[in-house]
């Protein structure tokens, strides 16, 4: 073996090395000057929906040039813990002070009701509310029978009050839901990302002033008993929806039949 040739090649290579070194060292010189050493920040390691509770399996560390890093971030995934997000956060953002608060006055109800409108609870049962598979965020048809007519089966009817209506809650389950401090999601439900179906006996819905004191007035003198009928969330467009009487259960013959027997009644009285 040539030992002479063996050691020029280590030395040539030694060179090279020390030259790369060099050269890495000098880059990473003109970055730090350019844009400042690394930093640690805390990002979204998936989008993150607004009024949505902050835990570690949304959040991540990553580590930023100086000049990249926004006023108010957070270095550290514990000085976000029991806080929620105010905004829509987007994969890879950095969670700064001004995106996140704590649960308070501001974050619950009255924050998701829209200018205009206003949150009304209603009373349901599992049969008035399509087996209390209802969740906040479905529309909804309000439809209740109605009896003006002190008892009288030919004035009983079926009225379809209100249509295209938001959920805006269920018992105190939101269309933002804000975890109560000390429950704890079980880890099997987080890990299968289940939709969890509350046991609730009020349904809050977002209605008009007017359409509240609509409700109020069928409740107060018609005897409401609301039945909600689930709509596809992309189906918003209202119709003109008649109502039904006894006469629309009976065939021809019977109708017929029906008049004449509650027209004799009529005269008897």
């Amino acid at each position: 073996m040539n030992t002479r040739a063996f050691t020029l090649a280590l030395i040539i290579a030694g060179i090279a090395m020390f030259m790369v070194h060099t050269y890495i060292e000098d880059q990473k010189s003109v970055i730090v000057k350019n844009y400042g050493i690394q930093r640690t920040v805390i990002v979204a390691k998936r989008d993150i929906k607004e009024l949505e509770l902050l835990d570690e399996t949304k959040l991540m560390q990553v580590t930023v040039p100086e000049k990249f890093i926004q006023p108010g971030s957070f270095k550290d995934i514990k000085a976000l813990e029991n806080t929620m997000t105010t905004v829509p956060i987007i994969k890879g953002e950095q969670i700064t002070k001004p995106r996140v608060t704590y649960p308070g006055a501001k974050t619950g109800l009255s924050r998701q009701v829209s200018p205009g409108k206003r949150a009304f609870s209603i009373n349901i049962t599992e049969q008035q509310a399509v087996g209390k598979l209802i969740k906040p965020g479905d529309r909804i048809d309000v439809v209740s029978p109605m009896d003006y007519s002190q008892g009288k089966m030919e004035f009983r009817k079926v009225k379809t009050i209100l249509q295209d209506v938001l959920v805006l809650s269920t018992g105190k389950n939101m269309t933002n839901s804000i975890p109560i401090y000390g429950v704890k999601t079980p880890k099997e439900i987080k890990a299968m990302k289940a939709t969890v179906y509350e046991r609730y006996n009020t349904v809050t819905l977002e209605l008009t002033p007017y359409e509240i004191q609509k409700v109020i007035f069928f409740k107060q003198f018609y005897g409401f008993r609301p039945y909600l009928s689930l709509r596809n969330n992309n189906d918003q467009k209202r119709v003109r929806i008649k109502s039904s009487d006894v006469y629309d259960t009976l065939s021809e013959d019977e109708v017929s039949e029906a008049k004449s027997f509650f027209s004799t009644q009529r005269k008897a009285n």
